[in-house]
Formats: structure tokens, C-alpha cells, sequence
């Protein structure tokens, strides 16, 4: 596995893509072994190959990144550049990523209540070393475990948030089912209560609501609440235009709208902004 390690970081997007698709086609063939029954020895880029599902990967599996944009796109208003990184992407240069212009970061932390981003502390604490604001994600498995079981495992495996000015509330990826049904057999009501459950106990344990990070296309088969008085959104498009967001939001916070050659992120507002969501209180 470590003979892949450069390919898979020069080519983050590619690599995501294809490990999302054989996913998909072992899934359907035989079980999914649970990443609680893997042996601590095992090499990390394997557990991260086998386990690690990125930020957008499975957007960009279902939704296409054909007007993926090469530059960012133009922006009326004040923002500030940012990423956000996984297990595939490894120990991360943030020397090289600060003097690129980003000033925000969310590192993946966990993936169901299994999985732990095995370079999450180097991500995490490198980057806030550097002089990043920093936060971390938690990829949604709903079919697994209930909301508030998973917001305890992110919560006690990184997930946390202090208002330090520092560190970005903790996020919370609702996209494409990676082992299968697009809404993980849910209806919108439930998924609905999934995500308030996880939202609920992420704010009652930090006094903090998570970001929630989709797309509108999923949103709008999957989820029929309204999550826009309490949660900042962060909406996955890969074109020139942020276009129709998700239900109920009157504007987004931050977008992601590129995976070459890391996922590219731009928050919607001064950096002022960005240091009040990182030290504000709900």
C-alpha cells in the first residue's frame, strides 16, 4: 500500500472516485466487515483504503464533476480560502498549503462509530500549528448506529469545539450511501430525526450546532426538515455557481466547489467572520 502513497496524494479527487466505485461493487457482493473488527497492527493506508470514504467522494460519484472549475470561482462578497483533508491525503505540508493563500481547514476525524482517521492528529494539530482555523468532520453512516451514538464517537475521538477563535464547529457529512441505498433506507422523515438527534447531542455536549456539509441533490431525496436556523450550511458544488441550495437555506457558509488538486472550500465572508463562527457560542 505505501507504493500508492504518491499517486494518491498528487491525485486525491481520481483515487477517491475509484475506491467510492469498487465500494459500491463490493458491497454488493458480500458484507461490509465491520472496521471495529480490524486488528490495531493493520498498516494505516490500509485502513484508510479500505474504510476512509473522503469528504464529496461519493458527490462526486453520483452528481459528476464535469464543470468542476480549475480556478476559484468569483466571489461578490468578501471569503477566505480553505480545504478540507481526509486519511487519503495523509501527513499534510501546511507550510505549502498557508503559503497557497488557505487559511481554513476541516481534517476528517471518524466515520461511523468505528472508523478513526489515522492521520487526524497531524492534520489537526499541524495545521493549527501553522495558523489555521481548524475543524474536523465525521462521515455519516445512518444505517449503522443512531445520531446521537455518532456524535458522541466524533465528539470523543477529536470532534470537539472550544470558542477559542481557532477551532470551526465540528461538521457533519450527509451525503451518498457508500454501501448502497442512496438514503441508507431511510425515509426523509427519519433521516430527518437522524440528523436532529446527531445535531442535538453534538450542541449539548459543546454548545455548538454542527456544520452540516451536502449537496442539494441528496438533500432534496434524503432529508425533509429545516436546518437552516440552527445549522451553518456548507454545500458541495462542483461548478462556477453555488446554483439552488438546499432546502431551507437562505445562503450557504461555506462551499466546496473543487477536488483538484485537494478539495477546494471558500467561506462566505471576511476572515473576521470566520473567527466568530470559530469563537461564538450558539
Amino acid at each position: 500500500m505505501r507504493s500508492n502513497t504518491r499517486f494518491r496524494r498528487r491525485y486525491p479527487a481520481i483515487v477517491a472516485v475509484t475506491i467510492a466505485a469498487s465500494a459500491l461493487l463490493f458491497a454488493s457482493v458480500a458484507p461490509v466487515q465491520a472496521v471495529e473488527d480490524v486488528s490495531p497492527n493493520v498498516d494505516p493506508d490500509e485502513l484508510v483504503r479500505l474504510y476512509d470514504h473522503p469528504m464529496g467522494s461519493q458527490i462526486r460519484l453520483h452528481e459528476g464533476t464535469a464543470e468542476m472549475p480549475k480556478d476559484p470561482p468569483p466571489m461578490v462578497d468578501a471569503s477566505v480560502p480553505g480545504i478540507d483533508v481526509s486519511g487519503w491525503q495523509g501527513n499534510v505540508n501546511w507550510a505549502a498549503q498557508w503559503n497557497a493563500g488557505k487559511r481554513f481547514v476541516w481534517a476528517k476525524a471518524t466515520e461511523g462509530t468505528g472508523y478513526r482517521n489515522p492521520y487526524f492528529a497531524q492534520q489537526y494539530n499541524g495545521s493549527y500549528n501553522q495558523g489555521f482555523i481548524r475543524g474536523a468532520y465525521h462521515f455519516a453512516l445512518p444505517d449503522r448506529s443512531t445520531g446521537a451514538a455518532q456524535a458522541d464517537f466524533f465528539s470523543n475521538n477529536g470532534g470537539g469545539w472550544s470558542g477559542d477563535g481557532r477551532t470551526l464547529p465540528g461538521a457533519l457529512d450527509m451525503e451518498y450511501n457508500p454501501y448502497g441505498a442512496t438514503c441508507y433506507g431511510k425515509t426523509k422523515a427519519s433521516m430527518t430525526q437522524w440528523i436532529l438527534d446527531f445535531s442535538n447531542r453534538y450542541k449539548a455536549r459543546w454548545g455548538k450546532y454542527p456544520a452540516i456539509y451536502t449537496s442539494t441533490s441528496w438533500w432534496s431525496q434524503c432529508v425533509s426538515g429545516d436546518f437552516s436556523s440552527t445549522n451553518p450550511l456548507w454545500v458541495a458544488r462542483y461548478s462556477s455557481a453555488v446554483g439552488t441550495l438546499p432546502c431551507c437555506w437562505g445562503f450557504y457558509t461555506v462551499w466546496q466547489y473543487s477536488s483538484s488538486p485537494i478539495d477546494q472550500n471558500t467561506f462566505n465572508g471576511a476572515i473576521d467572520r470566520l473567527q466568530a463562527l470559530a469563537r461564538t457560542p450558539d
